[in-house]
């Protein structure tokens, strides 16, 4: 029997295949399990629909994720913080304060986990922090920390 994997099955296939396995397999595990379906003319349709618009998405996201990229380039955060002699800091800036920081003054909302730090800020200076936006594209902002 065909079917289209609606779920990854190890040892048969990943969501979204189309897989010939045994009658019984089909019948007993995969299609009362919510795991499979039939592979009709009409699933196979629209299975293709579902996977144009999924790649229409990503495309979008990318474009998206790449205008992005182009203007954190040209934009810088300001940070104000307390320091000591030699300008190091009392206590340090983290992936949360400058997302809190895109966000008051860039107005965009950016995730702290996205945020791609060595460790925290511990000295006043300017930096140039890498923000992961979608797969392989990333941004480059420039984050200045004065007291």
């Amino acid at each position: 029997m065909i079917v289209i994997l609606k779920k990854d099955v190890q040892g048969t296939g990943k969501a979204g295949d189309i897989v010939e396995v045994s009658d019984g397999f089909a019948r007993n595990m995969l299609v009362p399990r919510g795991l499979a379906i039939e592979a009709t003319k009409g699933n196979i349709h629209s299975l293709e629909k579902q996977k144009e618009l999924q790649q229409k998405k990503l495309a979008d996201q990318k474009a998206h994720a790449e205008k992005t990229a182009a203007e954190l380039k040209s934009k810088k955060v300001v940070i104000k913080t307390k320091a000591g002699e030699g300008g190091r800091l009392f206590g340090s800036i983290t992936s949360k304060d400058i997302a809190d920081a895109i966000e008051k003054q860039l107005g965009m909302k950016v995730d702290k986990k996205r945020i791609d730090l060595e460790g925290p800020l511990k000295q006043l200076g300017t930096y140039d922090v890498t923000i992961k936006l979608f797969q392989e594209i990333k941004g480059v902002l420039k984050v200045e920390l004065t007291n």
